[in-house]
């Protein structure tokens, strides 16, 4: 097992995609109890203009990890037979990584 810190956190993974980012935390209790967390978050203006984080959370429990990857596998599929010309593989790039591709700084 890895080493964990003081707030049980074992793993972490980001994913930045367009104006969102993903976060993926694998955490433990103080009984070593796992449980994993995914947070959406997503920058928007607040009224007085100035950036705010929105963010969603959900926990998801290790004896519910089976059930959940069971339903994620099972509705990729059916994205994937529903969209048999996308190639999920290689994910369109979305006009704000264009402009930083076009950037030459």
């Amino acid at each position: 097992m890895e080493e964990k810190n003081d707030r049980g956190e074992i793993f972490a993974k980001r994913v930045k995609a367009g104006k969102r980012t993903y976060f993926f935390d694998l955490k433990s209790t103080r009984s070593e109890d796992f449980f994993l967390t995914i947070t959406e978050s997503k920058k928007r203006f607040s009224p007085d203009g100035t950036f705010v984080f929105e963010k969603h959370k959900i926990f998801l429990y290790k004896e519910d990890f089976v059930k959940f990857i069971e339903a994620m596998n099972e509705t990729f599929e059916k994205v994937k037979e529903l969209m048999p010309d996308y190639d999920f593989y290689k994910p369109p790039v979305l006009p704000e990584e264009e402009e930083k591709d076009l950037n030459w700084d």
